[in-house]
């Protein structure tokens, strides 16, 4: 049996300087897919020039935070001394646990100078019983991501978080998650089945994609019922089509958020911003060796 929709929707404008960016979760409809809580799609842009200082220190709490660059350069900084740059494809991963700064920077992939810059950004919120751990990092380059040919060379998935058939993430599990980014070609099909009481989520960020039967449109964020089913995605396109598409176990846990805190309780956002005033989160220092 096909999953069912529950809505659909696009995000909301939230540029940073020049970088066209989309607020695609939370929105109107939903605070959280699974583990997830946060999403925001850096829109694919030729640019011609880009700020070169990052978006700015800022601390992070009770999450770990996920940067995809499809295409581009990220470069990352935080207060536990750990620095990395990721190119296209690769993926930044940081746990922030009881506290951290960190800054990004997103540019021109240097080892092709390609001008495409193309990226997420999602916030994977922590159990309760992680979320005061310390804080950890992965940088993940393209050549480590597994990566998946469909049959009928109809493209390929790459599993970003969780599993899928015997691919595995380096990313760890503290729930039940996934993050897929499948590359359909143009007339193919793929399906795929997803158990029941999994929460799921389709992003569309390129091109139009038929799923399960009915046609959505480019830059839609696509929510499934709960009910096991199967998704089944058709590009009837001319060209191949990108899908993002994640989610996991639902968060029984209280959801409390503010600004770049996700916590459980409103004292623990009181904390969260007391210990961070207080200097516990550390600095980052940007001499480095690059």
């Amino acid at each position: 049996m096909k999953k069912q929709i529950s809505f659909t929707g696009k995000g909301q404008r939230a540029d940073i300087g020049i970088m066209t960016i989309y607020r695609i979760l939370p929105n109107r409809y939903a605070d959280a897919v699974g583990p997830f809580v946060f999403l925001d799609h850096i829109a694919p842009k030729v640019y011609t020039m880009i700020n070169k200082r990052g978006v700015g220190a800022h601390p992070h709490r009770g999450i770990a935070t996920l940067s995809y660059i499809i295409s581009g350069e990220d470069e990352h900084f935080d207060s536990a001394g750990n620095h990395a740059k990721v190119h296209s494809g690769g993926v930044q991963w940081m746990k922030a646990g009881r506290g951290i700064v960190h800054d990004e920077n997103l540019n021109f992939d240097s080892k092709t100078d390609n001008k495409l810059i193309h990226s997420f950004q999602f916030w994977i919120n922590l159990p309760s019983k992680i979320k005061d751990e310390k804080p950890e990092y992965l940088a993940i380059q393209a050549h480590e991501v597994p990566v998946k040919q469909l049959s009928g060379e109809s493209g390929w998935i790459k599993v970003i978080v969780g599993m899928y058939d015997e691919l595995s993430a380096r990313i760890p599990n503290y729930s039940e998650q996934f993050l897929y980014h499948i590359y359909l070609e143009a007339g193919k099909q793929f399906s795929v089945k997803i158990a029941d009481q999994i929460e799921a989520a389709a992003f569309l960020p390129t091109q139009n994609v038929t799923i399960n039967d009915t046609e959505y449109d480019t830059g839609e964020f696509v929510e499934f019922d709960r009910n096991a089913g199967t998704i089944e995605f058709s590009n009837k396109s001319n060209v191949a089509a990108d899908i993002l598409l994640f989610g996991g176990e639902r968060y029984t846990e209280p959801i409390v958020a503010q600004g770049p805190f996700v916590m459980n309780t409103e004292l623990e956002i009181v904390l969260a911003y007391r210990d961070y005033q207080a200097g516990k989160y550390g600095q980052i220092s940007y001499q480095m060796e690059k």
